[in-house]
């Protein structure tokens, strides 16, 4: 049976909801005040978490890096595989954010000195869903080149690896394995399971558009040719899970 509803009445039903929505609001925006403020305290020290960070200062400003922007984290990063990384992280720059810091040279070659390198924090449990929340709520104000979309096509492993290591020569800053590649930039084995597809093509595309001191290098691919080299990582990279 149903119930008429006088006009300009309010159910109690709707009424209860309206109450817990008033006291959840101002809870919420409390809450996600706490986030912004243990975020602050504990990544600011190594993380630039505005872009004027890096925008406003001179290139010495690279050199001085104790880890990677995150002022562009929501447009970069997966929050599933975030929110696992802050609970337990591992190290993705072999090298440190910045690899003459830590690197030894010898007659045989360079040496990464491990004994200067950190290790990330391990984020309390209760803290992980919230800060990588938080994260992924920032983007950059004029995003770049984010306009792509990424269609995966197959690609034989043999191929993929050959152009990476041989025709792109990503090996000499990446690893497309634990044991194939260099130091001096991020592992890339498990890109594909910490970022997003279409942040990859247009970082490779133009990467002084997302960070100004970067030191990765503009090789002026071709779109065409940015996406086999995602194809390849998404392979190395479902292999890897």
């Amino acid at each position: 049976m149903f119930h008429s509803v006088r006009k300009g009445a309010v159910p109690g039903s709707l009424k209860v909801l309206l109450s817990a929505m008033a006291c959840w609001l101002p809870l919420a925006t409390a809450l996600a005040e706490d986030v912004g403020q243990y975020v602050s305290k504990s990544c600011a020290g190594c993380h630039a978490l505005t872009q004027a960070e890096i925008k406003n200062a001179d290139v010495s400003e690279r050199a001085r890096r104790k880890g990677p922007p995150l002022y562009y984290a929501g447009d970069k990063f997966k929050q599933k595989w975030l929110e696992r990384w802050l609970a337990k992280p591992v190290r993705l720059r072999p090298a440190g954010s910045f690899p003459p810091d830590h690197t030894i040279v010898t007659d045989d070659g360079d040496v990464i000195d491990r004994a200067t390198l950190k290790d990330h924090l391990a984020l309390p449990a209760g803290k992980t869903k919230l800060v990588a929340g938080y994260l992924m709520g920032l983007h950059m104000g004029d995003k770049p080149l984010l306009n792509s979309q990424y269609k995966p096509k197959k690609i034989s492993k043999m191929l993929g690896s050959m152009d990476f290591n041989k025709f792109k020569g990503c090996s000499a800053c990446h690893r497309d394995a634990a044991d194939n590649g260099g130091v001096s930039g991020p592992e890339l084995y498990t890109a594909w399971s910490r970022m997003q597809p279409e942040f990859l093509i247009s970082y490779i595309k133009d990467p002084v558009a997302w960070d100004v001191h970067t030191m990765m290098p503009d090789k002026h691919l071709k779109e065409k040719e940015i996406h086999k080299l995602v194809d390849y990582l998404k392979l190395i990279g479902e292999a890897a899970q």
